[in-house]
């Protein structure tokens, strides 16, 4: 994923950096911004790169980039949200291929026009020296738990190929409402991308969509404030963008907290424009979606042999388990 240094700041405009990963290879550079800038459409990515990228050759929408690839965007300076320090970043396991660490929930992964300095990527340089530490795969801001990454360049491309191959076994830790029937269940749904009302989240789009199926096991059955809750654990067959929390709606237990695929296709909307009602966070009881990367298993880089890595369910999802 995106390694980046912390910008520089010029007249009330920062200059974001960006070092294109080796799983990105030949891709076009509208295609790969797009992937970095969820919530910009293409039009928009193609007026980015035609007034403000900043780069030491011409480069063009349709450009080919590869990996190493440097370089800025320019974006005007916006006040940053407050993230989890690098103190609340864990490391889970550190050798000379391979970091894993436990991502707090409420960090983004990568820089962008809101969050210049506090980012996981950021964090990373900061602790371990640039480009010895770059995520092989990524995880949604409020999600938290387990990030792999490369240590070296050779690293990272091994690991960025066993995530694309679907080679890696992930398994998911998600609070949802509702009590299901069965202490297992599957979907089995195809995933399109873009909804009515929010542009950057995902459907379940039958005729469009692409395979997408996950497995669920019920950890927990519990009640809270009379209301039933469930605590699952999710093993997604496929990788599709935002494939857990969609496909627990679709079998009718959304996330708890969850904006976007929640009890209201509206909360993300006014959630983004900072104007959700208290209400809206009341009936979403958490400020985040409750979903947690618990555990990993993959072939590592250097040895081959399989490892695992496990984070367990932090504070927040833990006392919401708990309390009455």
């Amino acid at each position: 994923m995106t390694s980046a240094a912390g910008p520089a700041l010029e007249d009330e405009i920062v200059l974001i950096p960006y070092t294109v990963e080796p799983n990105y290879a030949g891709w076009r550079l509208d295609r790969y911004l797009c992937e970095k800038l969820r919530r910009a459409s293409r039009e928009r990515v193609q007026e980015i790169i035609e007034n403000d990228l900043v780069c030491e050759r011409p480069m063009k929408a349709s450009s080919l980039v590869w990996p190493g690839l440097t370089f800025r965007l320019r974006r005007r300076v916006r006040a940053e949200p407050t993230v989890p320090g690098p103190e609340q970043l864990g490391e889970v396991f550190a050798d000379d291929w391979l970091l894993v660490v436990a991502k707090p929930a409420g960090l983004p992964m990568h820089p962008t026009a809101r969050y210049h300095l506090g980012t996981l990527v950021t964090q990373l340089d900061a602790r371990y020296g640039k480009g010895r530490a770059s995520p092989a795969h990524r995880l949604d801001r409020e999600t938290s738990g387990l990030v792999v990454c490369g240590r070296t360049l050779e690293a990272t491309q091994r690991l960025g190929r066993l995530f694309h191959d679907g080679l890696v076994d992930k398994e998911y830790l998600a609070l949802v409402e509702g009590h299901p029937a069965d202490d297992t269940f599957d979907v089995d749904a195809p995933i399109a991308e873009g909804t009515e009302l929010i542009r950057i989240a995902v459907r379940i789009d039958r005729a469009v969509g692409r395979p997408a199926q996950t497995h669920f096991r019920v950890v927990a059955r519990f009640e809270r404030r009379g209301e039933p809750f469930s605590l699952l654990r999710a093993f997604p067959r496929t990788g599709r963008q935002h494939q857990i929390r969609v496909h627990a709606r679709e079998a009718g237990f959304p996330l708890v907290g969850d904006k976007m695929y929640g009890p209201d296709p509206g909360y993300f909307d006014r959630f983004s424009r900072r104007e959700l009602e208290p209400e809206a966070w009341a009936r979403l009881r958490l400020d985040r979606h409750a979903l947690h990367a618990a555990r990993l298993s993959l072939r590592h880089p250097g040895t081959r042999e399989v490892v695992s890595f496990d984070a367990p369910l932090p504070a927040d999802l833990r006392a919401f388990m708990q309390s009455e």
